[in-house]
């Protein structure tokens, strides 16, 4: 064994004991979110801080950099087309931006967010964004201070920030992909508007009781390839997927009895991306090759079985009988045709979660153009309401009437996700661009799902974009998996042809 193959063996076992110590970390993580009491927030913020402090002293630790060091000639592990480069280069990367942040800074940040997301459970609750607002500034603050010693190469502090999110994406290059997106959005939704198509929502709004809704999403979950054999479904204030390591990924959701919508598409958003943790590689856990490969190809993952598979017509071909045999009160008179438009109504509406396809995109942008305006210092935490309702109003033509359908209506800021929102869209450009490709080498996938076939696609990304984890960074997989860059064609032909068909035009 040479010396430079001991460095590499090293540096794997090095990756993956820091990968268990910080998998500790999301286990109390999700059940801060699922089962901690009230009073408990404090213990447990002080817990995660401690687990952020170690895990930080070990990946800043200079063994691990002398390890680096040795491996940074690709030759050293045998070029750079090889799965152990990926995994250096990752590594490299991981280190010297991890290295610049002071440890105590780490660990204020894990005790602020874990805090702040208790006062955000209770600001929404009571409607109080003046409950929230202490919490939010403080963590702006330490976001800002955090940009500050990350840096940029463009000496935009968002972009320090969006780096943890989408590897090397900047605020400009994103700004450039939606202004045209928004511009096509917003023509095709005013199409919509002037349909004479009606749709109607009110039997979406009926009663589904909360038992029969879980029965009929774990179902629905297993059917697209969820295994909860490795996995559980739990309720959060804020739904989301927790990928705790082999054989572990956790997910959550919310019932209202009342809309039928939210809890089953959560929960196939959410299934989305569990199925992607599920498909990385249990060996390489802890390594590049075994961790997803930027949020927004999750995202991709997660908006391609929400949408362009749980809400296509072929889907509910197949699975409408199930669900009428589910809720016989609710919808056992309700034709197929009637339940399709409703759960793909496209109009302005308050909750990002809850958005049709056409204007979930403008959701994001709003919140893409504040974030930027918060971490810049153009925007004061204490105006977020004021300026929520105004920004809201001109991408919407609707004004929230309180905060809780408003600016307290996401959990992200409030963990410190700051440059996570714009990877939603992203996700959806990826998604089919990806479900475009797929289609292309399988057949007609809709036909396949009509017959609830659904395990071709599963299969294909795993082969496709799971297996491959970050190998590679998200414009090189795109361009490797579909021969194209990204680009928003393929969504907005989607979104033209889905939607032409349901209202007319």
């Amino acid at each position: 064994m040479s010396e430079k193959t001991s460095t590499y063996e090293n540096l794997v076992t090095e990756l993956k004991e820091l990968a268990l110590l910080r998998s500790c970390g999301a286990v109390l993580g999700w059940d801060e979110q699922t089962n901690l009491p009230p009073h408990g927030a404090e213990h447990r913020a002080n817990q995660l801080a401690m687990i952020s402090g170690l895990s930080h002293e070990r990946g800043t630790s200079s063994e691990l950099g002398e390890m680096l060091n040795e491996l940074s000639d690709p030759s050293t592990v045998g070029g750079e087309e090889t799965v152990a480069f990926a995994n250096v280069r990752d590594a490299r990367r991981a280190y010297d931006r991890t290295v610049k942040l002071p440890k105590k800074l780490v660990e204020e940040l894990t005790r602020a967010t874990t805090l702040s997301q208790h006062a955000w459970v209770e600001s929404r609750k009571k409607k109080d964004f003046s409950l929230f607002q202490p919490w939010l500034e403080k963590i702006i603050n330490l976001k800002r201070e955090e940009a500050d010693a990350l840096g940029s190469k463009t000496g935009v502090k968002y972009d320090a920030l969006i780096e943890d999110y989408e590897p090397g994406a900047t605020a400009a290059q994103i700004q450039e992909v939606f202004t045209p997106l928004r511009e096509s959005l917003v023509q095709l939704v005013t199409a919509i508007q002037a349909s004479e198509t009606q749709t109607d929502i009110s039997i979406l709004e009926r009663l589904y009781p909360t038992a029969a809704q879980k029965e009929l999403s774990v179902e629905a979950a297993s059917m697209i390839g969820f295994d909860f054999n490795a996995g559980r479904l739990d309720i959060a204030a804020h739904p989301f997927c927790s990928g705790i390591g082999p054989g572990d990924c956790r997910l959550t959701t919310r019932y209202d009895e009342h809309h039928f919508p939210g809890a089953f598409f959560g929960t196939l958003h959410e299934a989305g991306h569990g199925i992607y943790e599920q498909g990385l590689k249990d060996d390489d856990f802890g390594l590049a090759t075994g961790e997803a490969c930027s949020l927004g190809i999750h995202e991709s993952q997660s908006r391609m079985w929400e949408n362009l598979v749980g809400r296509s017509r072929a889907f509910w071909e197949f699975f409408y009988a199930k669900a009428q045999q589910t809720f016989p009160n609710a919808i056992g008179d309700v034709h197929i045709d009637d339940f399709y438009s409703a759960v793909n109504d496209v109009r302005p509406s308050w909750i990002r979660v809850e958005a049709d396809e056409v204007t979930y995109n403008l959701h994001i942008m709003l919140r893409f153009e504040l974030e930027q305006a918060l971490i810049g210092g153009e925007l004061d935490v204490a105006d977020i309401p004021g300026v929520w309702n105004e920004k809201f109003t001109e991408y919407f033509g609707i004004t929230p009437t309180d905060d809780s359908i408003g600016c307290l209506q996401d959990v992200h800021w409030g963990a410190g996700l700051i440059g996570y929102f714009p990877t939603y869209s992203l996700g959806n450009m990826y998604a089919s661009q990806f479900f475009e490709k797929a289609e292309e080498d399988l057949g007609d996938l809709n036909a396949m799902f009509a017959q609830g076939e659904f395990m071709p696609l599963k299969e294909w990304l795993n082969k496709n974009i799971h297996k491959h984890g970050r190998h590679y960074y998200a414009p090189e997989l795109v361009e490797i998996v579909t021969g194209k860059p990204l680009s928003a064609e393929p969504l907005l032909k989607h979104l033209n042809e889905k939607f032409g068909a349901v209202y007319g035009l």
